[in-house]
């Protein structure tokens, strides 16, 4: 149970489907929230950012604002499903092999977790949503398995980990200098270039200051987002999320994934060049203020993606990375307008 107590945002309706399932996926136990006014809505997998930070996740239920969209309306058009990803969270085990925490193998569980939503609610195709992390792996899903999605929509879309890293090194090195953080500026010197194959030691020190420098939320003088910190301590007020729980998703779940066989590999992960082409209608959603994962990365991408669907690009005016309330409610709808997308796949057949 939670540390503390917390009236739910939303309620689901006695006839709606409101429930934590755990499954196996990739041959780990692996836990997902199932949100929905109506077991015959169409399915939503949202994929969650980091790795090993599962918002929105399992303790999101019940919340109407998570990091990257509302949920009180979408769960009157979707069945939302939230999956805490191997190894964090809900889904955290002290046996999972460090061996098992690669790209590749979330990219698996997620393939296998579409076809369990594809076979329990007996729906061909799902629609796919995912925020920063979680984008590498809704790009390599979408590719590999389009006959089983309705639509595609990227949220702080992640094109490539080495050159995105290489711009927000240059960012906090302008910033440091900017503020006269002399030891800032010389920790990022020391680290060289990327991609940084020499562990968390190189990733780990950009990482530090980015965070020093609030790259991940936006504040000034009109826009007043909630902070980190306070969306985070949510998870303590989850009523299905235990100490544990929490201590899972923001340790034990980092130590797990974030080796140095992790951070030299996760570098060759390239979408422009993997993910050419896509068989799905896309949607890319940015915020505005966000320094942390780059747009014009996105922007050039989507230019060269060659698909015979839709594809469009949207920004949220308030938001860094991690999206402003009101952004969030923007999101939401756009994630209803994709149901569309049925719409179209009806009339063309």
């Amino acid at each position: 149970m939670g540390f503390f107590s917390r009236k739910p945002d939303f309620h689901i309706p006695e006839d709606g489907i409101d429930r934590i399932d755990t499954i196996t996926l990739g041959g780990i136990q692996q836990s997902i929230l199932i949100q929905s006014y109506s077991p015959k809505n169409p399915v939503l997998l949202f994929l969650h950012g980091g790795p090993s930070m599962p918002m929105p996740g399992i303790s999101s239920r019940g919340r109407n604002f998570t990091v990257a969209t509302n949920t009180k309306e979408l769960v009157k058009y979707y069945t939302v499903v939230f999956w805490d990803q191997r190894g964090t969270g809900k889904s955290y085990h002290k046996d999972i092999p460090q061996t098992s925490m690669t790209f590749e193998q979330l990219v698996s569980d997620a393939a296998d977790l579409t076809d369990y939503l594809r076979k329990t609610f007996q729906q061909n195709k799902i629609f796919l949503a995912a925020h920063s992390f979680g984008t590498l792996i809704g790009m390599y899903l979408v590719k590999r398995h389009p006959d089983k999605f309705h639509s595609y929509v990227g949220i702080s879309q992640i094109i490539s980990w080495t050159e995105n890293d290489r711009e927000g090194l240059e960012w906090a090195k302008k910033e440091a200098k900017r503020r006269g953080d002399f030891k800032a500026l010389n920790e990022l010197e020391a680290v060289g270039d990327p991609p940084f194959t020499e562990g968390y030691k190189q990733w780990g020190v950009l990482r530090k200051w980015q965070m020093k420098y609030s790259t991940m939320v936006y504040n000034d003088d009109k826009i007043k987002h909630p902070g980190l910190a306070k969306v985070s301590l949510d998870m303590l007020v989850s009523k299905n999320y235990s100490l544990k729980d929490v201590f899972h998703s923001f340790y034990s779940g980092f130590k797990l994934i974030y080796t140095d066989a992790f951070i030299r590999n996760i570098p060759k992960i390239d979408v422009q060049k993997d993910v050419p082409s896509v068989d799905v209608p896309v949607t890319f959603i940015h915020g505005r203020k966000d320094v942390h994962v780059h747009a014009h990365f996105v922007e050039d991408y989507l230019s060269t993606l060659k698909t015979n669907h839709d594809k469009s690009f949207i920004w949220m005016e308030q938001s860094a990375h991690l999206f402003h309330p009101n952004d969030t409610a923007l999101i939401e709808q756009q994630l209803i307008n994709q149901l569309s997308h049925i719409k179209a796949e009806v009339i063309n057949l």
